[in-house]
């Protein structure tokens, strides 16, 4: 513990100590860390950061939902289901394919453009939206690979008690796919809330909108260090939980397997 403790102050000490005695140390200080700067924009950022928040709370269920009904409809065997099976397969290689930003800008932009009767012109709709398809993609297959991880007995079993498929994968398969898929799930929701971020770009005032916003104004990139400490505030937990989730995961199987 000594000689970490050491080492652990030694290397962090280093790397202070080689930023506080750069040359150009005073003037990245005010610029980036000012504090009556930090003050002024923190209100404002603050009302922007709950609009992130809004969008990732609404997003997140439905990516879980959309997500999971795409997983079951690419394990379906059933030669009826073989056009939704597909449409599964084609979804989540071309969604994936596209960057998340792209996708934002192509709803935001895009789906009004059509002029179709009955539809919104909300960017924060259409942009949640596109985080919804974007996610969404990523989330099913951390579906599946949790729905293909469970042992083939498991469905041999099923099968000896007169279950039906459908039955199997609500009963037997998709309970245990849930419980392994937590920690990558979270892992998902970590980077969603990363993403929200991303609606800055078709000029939504959420908090790197406005921290920009303000940075142009004042000519002081302070604001965007207080949107990255709100950010961390929020997805630190998020990655400890994760940590502690995997964790938690590994016990329990070795505790079935002992």
């Amino acid at each position: 513990m000594l000689i970490a403790s050491v080492a652990t102050v030694v290397i962090i000490g280093g790397l202070a100590a080689a930023v506080v005695l750069s040359p150009g140390w005073a003037r990245v200080r005010s610029s980036f860390f000012d504090p009556d700067e930090a003050r002024r924009s923190f209100h404002p950022i603050l009302e922007g950061f709950w609009l992130n928040v809004r969008m990732f709370l609404i997003a997140e269920p439905i990516i879980l939902v959309a997500g999971l009904a795409i997983a079951l409809a690419r394990q379906a065997r059933s030669p009826w289901l073989l056009p939704l099976r597909g449409l599964a397969v084609v979804y989540t290689d071309v969604v994936r394919g596209v960057p998340t930003i792209l996708l934002v800008f192509l709803f935001v932009f895009g789906v009004p453009g059509l002029k179709l009767e009955g539809l919104t012109n909300s960017i924060f709709f259409w942009a949640t939206v596109a985080l919804v398809v974007s996610y969404s993609a990523y989330v099913a297959e951390v579906f599946r690979a949790g729905i293909e991880s469970v042992h083939p007995s498991q469905v041999t079993s099923a099968e000896a008690l007169a279950l039906t498929r459908g039955q199997s994968m609500r009963y037997v398969i998709v309970p245990q796919a849930l419980r392994r898929v937590i920690p990558p799930l979270l892992n998902d929701f970590v980077s969603l809330q990363k993403d929200t971020a991303l609606v800055a770009s078709v000029s939504l005032f959420d908090s790197l909108f406005t921290a920009r916003d303000m940075a142009a104004y004042d000519f002081n990139y302070t604001p965007y260090v207080v949107v990255a400490c709100f950010f961390i505030v929020i997805t630190v937990p998020l990655a400890r939980l994760c940590d502690w989730l995997s964790r938690w995961v590994v016990r329990r199987e070795r505790a079935g397997v002992l």
